[in-house]
């Protein structure tokens, strides 16, 4: 079969055994690797932006350098903290549990995985966790 596009993805509407199956499977680790990738080149590229930095002897300069550099740092941190999802989803793939949620072995929804690749629940199970920290919370 030729390769899936996210519009194959959406207009999907197979039967629930077919869930999952090998041209769906490799339609996300191909997304998922590319996001991996991009992920990779942005945070090489800020390696490489913080090791130019130069020293400014004005200080309104040097603290509005740091303040984009912290800036830049903290969003590294949430792609960091994103690749190892992917990475998490690409090792679910390969171990075929990609797309059925952790809590309950439910299908997530291939709609749900386009939107976010990296989901582990059904959107009825992450609802139930929002709430429970919710009631907890307060």
């Amino acid at each position: 079969m030729a390769k899936l596009t996210e519009q194959d993805i959406l207009q999907w509407n197979g039967p629930e055994d077919d869930y999952m199956n090998a041209d769906h499977l490799a339609f996300f680790r191909e997304l998922l690797v590319n996001l991996q990738d991009e992920l990779i080149d942005k945070a090489t590229d800020t390696a490489g932006h913080l090791q130019e930095q130069d020293a400014t002897p004005d200080p309104a300069d040097r603290a509005t350098l740091e303040e984009e550099y912290a800036l830049e740092l903290r969003t590294r941190d949430r792609e960091r903290k994103l690749l190892s999802k992917i990475q998490a989803s690409l090792r679910q793939i390969d171990e075929g549990e990609y797309g059925f949620c952790l809590d309950t072995g439910e299908p997530i929804g291939l709609k749900r995985l386009l939107a976010r690749p990296t989901a582990t629940l059904s959107v009825e199970a992450q609802e139930r966790r929002e709430q429970m920290k919710k009631q907890f919370a307060d």
